[in-house]
């Protein structure tokens, strides 16, 4: 029997331990120890998209992962690097001139990320949770294949022996970056990399609780240091010291042109989020209030970034590991903080063997799984409009840049939704004794309130075509809000029908927008006439 889930307000602090379970915690401890064997080496290798040190993603793994765990709502969501955000970042330093290497982390990443962090925010305090949810999936999707191709082929010239990665330069350049990668491909990296991709492939397959990404780093790491892979010349990571999260400041150089770049990490990192804390919910837990996830998103990046960490958002595999090994609250995300403090405290020496080869091949098949063929073929299927829309984003993505793909599929929605709202909602019933009724369906905006008028003129010129037509009635029960707009455009068909001797009454208008329509002449006079039923 499932439980309805609460309807309770909970906490805004620690919200997920509300009715803990003192059995709930071993379940947690070992959810934590199982995320963070997926989640550490992802987020270090995620950082390396934008050519940055492991070391940020560590820092990722630990900051916002926590301020998240305190202020969160989903029980089981893992917040930390993801691929699509680590790409947008790298686009994003990319565009703006920004040159990050391996060795050290431009303070341009902390005005970047605590950027990021501000405009969620600022969108939680004016209570835009459901108005950035309006996205669509199809534009998702194209958003989603766009960023795996590009990083895919990115990671490429490393998987042959290359020391950085042009993901952030766009699919175009990694394409020519890889063709000339090829004639000086190291035959060992290669191997490494075909051999570390197909066994993370393997254990995704058919061993998908085993933690495949740990056990690919932990090889790889063995390889270096007991079966000569350096000497064969596999190049390694940039050394790593002690890794441990201290606060530094942004640097204002290109801080405005920081913001467009800031405003779509903000938008993918929100809907990333939203999608997998409802994702993973169960029937039983608290439902998702996009408000609280938009505040505890925007927090932990504002947090996170004066500790040089990346854009953080939920991520699906991490989050799906924890949620498989039993995890009931943010407990075990705490855990896995605790893992990553660990391991950047004192196995940096041990980190510092890890072949570059390695983590692209992590990279590589992380992202992979964004090319969602089956989704696409899906789309092919039911809507071709929807499929043309994820078509088209991917193609920008893959020649324009990610920047330009979120902003054309943002755009795409807001066009969308605008001509679904203009579309007139009527229902018009057959003319009887020259009277006829037509009724709202839906609510009137400024988008469709036009619409609505010519499509009520449309079917009382169709009614009287048949027979002699005298009064109209018009339902308005569902307009519960009513602006001025609305009540000149009823105004106008009062007139419009008058003039073709047909009588309006209006039934069924709500108290509140009954209230404000009767503060105007007209609407008075509609009342004095009685045609207000």
């Amino acid at each position: 029997m499932t439980t309805a889930p609460s309807t309770v307000r909970r906490p805004w602090l620690l919200p997920t331990l509300a009715g803990y379970q003192r059995g709930w915690l071993g379940r947690d401890i070992v959810a934590g120890i199982s995320a963070g064997a997926v989640v550490v080496p992802q987020a270090m290798a995620y950082a390396t998209i934008a050519n940055l040190p492991v070391e940020v993603g560590l820092y990722t793994a630990i900051v916002p992962m926590l301020v998240y765990a305190l202020l969160g709502g989903s029980r089981a969501m893992s917040v930390s690097a993801t691929s699509t955000i680590a790409t947008l970042t790298a686009t994003t330093l990319v565009s703006v001139g920004v040159v990050a290497n391996s060795d050290q982390i431009p303070r341009d990443l902390v005005t970047l990320t605590l950027l990021v962090g501000a405009i969620l925010f600022v969108a939680r305090l004016l209570r835009l949770g459901s108005l950035v949810e309006i996205i669509n999936r199809p534009t998702l999707l194209g958003i989603q294949v766009g960023v795996g191709a590009t990083v895919a082929v990115g990671q490429l010239p490393k998987l042959l022996g290359e020391t950085t990665a042009p993901t952030g330069e766009g699919f175009v350049r990694s394409i020519n970056a890889v063709i000339a990668a090829v004639p000086q491909a190291n035959p060992w990296t290669a191997l490494l990399a075909v051999c570390s991709i197909a066994a993370l492939f393997l254990f995704k397959r058919f061993l998908p609780r085993v933690p495949g990404p740990l056990i690919v780093v932990a090889a790889g790491i063995l390889l270096v240091a007991f079966g000569g892979a350096k000497e064969a010349g596999v190049e390694l990571i940039a050394p790593v010291g002690q890794a441990f999260p201290l606060p530094v400041l942004p640097s204002f150089d290109h801080v405005f042109q920081l913001i467009p770049g800031a405003l779509a990490i903000a938008v993918m990192a929100f809907l990333e989020t939203a999608a997998v804390a409802r994702g993973i919910r169960d029937l039983d837990d608290p439902r998702i209030d996009s408000n609280r996830e938009l505040f505890a998103i925007g927090v932990a990046n504002l947090v996170g970034g004066w500790f040089q960490a990346l854009p953080a958002a939920g991520g699906f595999s991490q989050s799906a590991v924890n949620k498989a090994a039993g995890a009931r609250s943010q407990v075990a995300a705490i855990v896995t903080v605790v893992l990553a403090l660990l391991i950047g405290l004192f196995l940096g020496p041990v980190i510092s063997l890890l072949p570059q080869a390695t983590l692209a091949a992590l990279v590589f098949v992380a992202v992979f799984g964004l090319i969602d063929v089956k989704d696409l073929a899906l789309l092919w299927r039911i809507s071709k409009r929807d499929f043309t829309i994820a078509a088209v984003v991917t193609v920008i993505g893959l020649t324009a840049g990610l920047l330009a793909a979120v902003a054309v599929g943002v755009l795409f929605t807001l066009v969308l939704v605008l001509a679904a709202m203009n579309k007139p909602r009527i229902h018009a019933e057959a003319a009887a004794d020259g009277h006829m009724a037509v009724t709202l369906l839906g609510p009137l905006y400024t988008a469709n309130v036009l619409a609505t008028e010519q499509a009520v003129l449309d079917a009382a010129d169709a009614a009287a075509q048949v027979a002699t037509l005298h009064e109209l009635t018009l339902d308005c029960s569902t307009l519960q809000d009513i602006s001025i707009t609305v009540i000149l455009a009823f105004r106008d068909l009062d007139r419009e029908l008058a003039g073709r001797g047909v009588r309006l009454r209006v039934r069924g208008l709500p108290s509140a927008a009954r209230e404000i329509a009767a503060r105007t002449p007209w609407f008075q006079g509609l009342e004095a006439d009685g045609r207000v039923v």
